[in-house]
């Protein structure tokens, strides 16, 4: 965890770059909806300026992990098929400072045995904005990590 939030930065409401937020889900608990609550925070107070419209307009999933798939952060995001998520894959894996650091990080975290959902979601502002959030939540503790990524 240590290792992601010194390639993609900790917690942040500053709405552009990257940041890795973590909490643990109960049970019941909707990943959706937990993520949703996340890209809310990181995006700030900038949610309320544009409207929730701007922002909800490209949210959706764009991926989720079967639960027999082999886990593969990287090839799974590389793989991902909706053309504008695509877009930004390259921005998380390859375009980064320390982009091999970064992708070995991303893969301990959610290429680990304990993650038992994972789900990716396409970000923006319905304009010049546009991420990814990727999240996994661990079936046992209920530990969930998120990587959110929003750029221009």
């Amino acid at each position: 965890m240590t290792r992601l939030e010194a390639a993609y930065g900790g917690p942040s409401q500053s709405g552009f770059g990257s940041a890795v937020f973590r909490q643990v889900l109960k049970d019941g608990d909707d990943l959706t909806q937990a993520a949703l609550s996340t890209y809310r925070t990181f995006v700030g107070q900038r949610w309320q300026r544009y409207g929730e419209a701007a922002w909800m307009g490209p949210w959706r999933a764009v991926y989720a992990r079967e639960p027999s798939a082999r886990p593969d952060i990287d090839t799974e995001l590389r793989g991902i098929a909706d053309p504008d998520a695509r877009q930004s894959v390259p921005m998380i894996l390859d375009n980064i400072e320390g982009a091999e650091a970064g992708r070995a990080a991303l893969s301990a975290v959610f290429d680990d045995p304990t993650v038992t959902e994972l789900r990716v979601f396409n970000l923006g502002d319905g304009a010049a904005m546009s991420g990814l959030l990727v999240a996994g939540r661990c079936g046992d503790s209920g530990e969930t990590t998120y990587l959110v990524f929003l750029m221009d």
